[in-house]
């Protein structure tokens, strides 16, 4: 059988390979703790789950939906960035409800791309914007982050580089993996940069209500959104990461050219889960303040864990993660989490799978409960 030749370009996602190799070690009976992947081990709100069975009986749940979701679901998109960030979006025309918005990293690289452009990459930086990039036929051009700058690029050494095939560029504050954050200032520049050179900036935004104390969107800085998309998920904000709803705000140019591609590809969201986000995007303050709580107590935890391998971090860091910086003269990232994985049965994700930035670092996931961490502290 010959494959594409696109496939040559890309490796199966880390996760998804290293999950197996941690199934078959709990199926042997290991006792493993999984510290490793940002995947919510709490359920959503009574009234989002009260939604989602109340609509599964409603005329017409079971239908195709429409390509750009329920006129309400919009409307309550464009309402909670009114009430969370003070920006005032057209529901009509600037938002665009996604099956989750990884699905929007490959929607809109299929809108802006052609084969042979050139792609602005954090490092370290989520590794799906380097695999669709390639899988669209695009090149990778790596800019770098690194603790001594905050983890924000260097935007004056990146305008000297040679920019004319960039087409598309990804940024993502808070920031995955290390949880830095950006002023409003710092999102300032970026746009600039952005309208500069003639280049989209999206900015991946599922961070920001895990226990940040001042959340921004990008589209906060500017008052155009020719050249700024922004994707945004339930996942993390509302513990609905298998329910797969995301959204992508911008221009409405913009996402008429994304939604040509979308609608090629999908056949609409689920009417019961669309009324389920609707009902999320409508939490009262009740329900951030109370995520907040358990995760406070469990990074608290996880920095007693990062102390005893010696490890360093930002407490000012914020999201769903601890990143955290080896000691010095440890093994490889790679290395020394097989190591902890083999001899303490304890999966942590190592930087590296972040990019070449993340040598020297590791990630703890905050999705594990606080009695599991407290067990993962006593193994060492």
């Amino acid at each position: 059988m010959r494959f594409a030749k696109r496939l040559d370009s890309v490796e199966e996602y880390y996760f998804s390979k290293k999950l197996k190799e941690v199934r078959q070690l709990m199926a042997a009976g290991k006792p493993i703790i999984n510290m490793g992947i940002g995947s919510p081990d709490l359920a959503p709100s009574n009234e989002v789950l009260g939604a989602l069975t109340e609509a599964v009986v409603h005329t017409g749940a079971h239908q195709y939906q429409s390509y750009q979701g329920l006129p309400e679901l919009r409307e309550a998109i464009a309402n909670f960035y009114a009430v969370k960030f003070g920006i005032q979006i057209d529901a009509h025309k600037e938002v665009l409800p996604l099956m989750g918005s990884k699905e929007g990293i490959m929607h809109i690289s299929m809108a802006f791309l052609n084969p042979g452009d050139e792609v602005l990459l954090p490092n370290p930086g989520y590794p799906t914007y380097a695999a669709v990039t390639k899988l669209v036929g695009a090149n990778p051009k790596y800019y770098d982050l690194k603790a001594e700058k905050d983890w924000f690029p260097d935007l004056e050494l990146l305008a000297k580089q040679d920019l004319t095939q960039v087409k598309l560029m990804w940024v993502s504050y808070p920031h995955m993996p290390t949880g830095a954050i950006a002023s409003t200032s710092q999102f300032q520049e970026l746009i600039q940069f952005a309208e500069t050179h003639d280049i989209v900036l999206v900015n991946d935004n599922p961070y920001s209500f895990v226990l940040a104390k001042n959340p921004l969107s990008i589209l906060s800085a500017t008052s155009s959104k020719t050249h700024v998309l922004e994707l945004n998920s339930l996942s993390k904000t509302f513990n609905m990461a298998g329910w797969r709803v995301g959204m992508v705000l911008g221009s409405a140019e913009n996402l008429a050219a994304i939604l040509k591609v979308k609608s090629n590809m999908d056949s609409g969201m689920f009417y019961g889960i669309q009324k389920g986000a609707i009902a999320a995007l409508n939490s009262g303050p009740e329900w951030f303040e109370g995520l907040d709580s358990i995760y406070t107590k469990r990074r608290k935890l996880l920095y007693e864990l990062a102390d005893k391998l010696g490890c360093s971090y930002d407490r000012e860091a914020v999201g769903m993660f601890v990143w955290a910086k080896l000691p010095e003269g440890a093994k490889k990232s790679e290395d020394y989490i097989d190591e902890v994985l083999y001899d303490k049965d304890i999966f942590i994700a190592p930087g590296t799978i972040f990019g070449t930035n993340g040598e020297g670092y590791i990630r703890f996931s905050l999705c594990v409960k606080e009695e599991a961490i407290k067990e993962a502290i006593s193994r060492f």
